[in-house]
């Protein structure tokens, strides 16, 4: 693979680039899942305290990219998929992303405290805290167990908007947390299966790279199910209506199919282009987004039946 050219280094970095530092992608579905964890509370919010919650977790998630891509320079020069990024092409230096990650994230921390709550800011806390330090520094490296611990750290904003909005700590979102903590090996899984040669040059102990394919296809079956149970419990246990429920297990019954699809498949024929892995990497993004909607969706129907 040819290497990225680093830009010209008397100019300096463009807005567009310290945005990038972000991962604005990733971004959208961690404001979306906070947003509806506010909007699906018992409690309503004034709208400017909404709005400041929804900034300061979006801010705090941007430090939480910032400073991943800070420590991760070396590997993402290596792989294809990241090798374009604003430190591999030299765009911006390690010290200003420093700089940059570790600024969001305090002034992130500080507004949620002072402008919503103390328990909403502990919780944005703990969550950078642990995708910088837990994920990123400790696990990434070292074990193909980094996405099943760290996917904790993607967990966390439904229930800081909830709390954000209500004060406390519910069954709801914690059960929200759980949801994206066990999709979230099924949904990198189904990634690192199609880009297993990318994460094998830089090194990263992804589970398809150190224990081979066959356990990975297994491994995304067996958290499915825990998953599906955590997606579709609100209902049977009272915490949300019919409209969740029938929606929740129509939705988990199509990604359940997927996933056994991916986890029954052993073999990949030269030429094959991935597409049980790629279809259930895709689906599982529009999965979190249809089923937060929902949610909030049920939750408005009966306030206003």
């Amino acid at each position: 693979m040819t290497a990225a050219t680093p830009a010209d280094p008397a100019l300096p970095p463009d807005w567009r680039d310290f945005l990038a530092l972000t991962k604005p992608r990733v971004m959208t579905l961690v404001i979306f899942t906070a947003l509806c964890g506010m909007l699906a509370a018992p409690n309503a919010i004034d709208p400017v305290i909404g709005f400041t919650a929804i900034l300061c977790v979006a801010v705090g998630a941007g430090a939480s990219g910032a400073l991943n891509m800070w420590y991760e320079a070396d590997l993402d020069a290596q792989m294809k998929r990241t090798a374009g990024r604003p430190l591999p092409t030299g765009r911006v230096d390690r010290q200003s992303a420093l700089h940059f990650g570790v600024a969001l994230a305090v002034g992130s921390v500080i507004l949620m405290g002072l402008a919503v709550n103390l328990v909403a800011a502990a919780i944005l806390a703990v969550s950078i805290l642990f995708y910088v330090f837990v994920y990123t520094i400790w696990l990434k490296r070292r074990t193909p167990q980094n996405i099943v611990i760290g996917g904790a750290a993607g967990a966390f904003p439904p229930l800081i908007g909830w709390v954000a909005a209500s004060g406390r700590v519910e069954l709801l979102p914690v059960l929200l947390f759980l949801l994206i903590f066990l999709w979230t090996p099924p949904h990198f899984w189904a990634l690192a299966l199609f880009m297993e040669s990318d994460y094998a040059r830089a090194g990263v102990p992804m589970l398809p790279v150190v224990a081979g394919e066959a356990t990975t296809r297994t491994q995304i079956g067996l958290y499915t199910i825990p998953m599906a149970v955590a997606a579709v419990a609100p209902w049977p246990l009272g915490l949300t209506g019919p409209l969740y429920g029938m929606v929740s297990i129509t939705l988990t019954a199509v990604f359940a199919l997927l996933a056994l699809r991916v986890a029954t498949r052993r073999t990949v024929e030269g030429g094959d282009t991935m597409m049980p892995e790629k279809q259930l990497f895709k689906f599982s993004i529009l999965y979190l987004f249809l089923l937060f909607g929902v949610l909030v969706a049920d939750h408005w129907a009966h306030l206003l039946g």
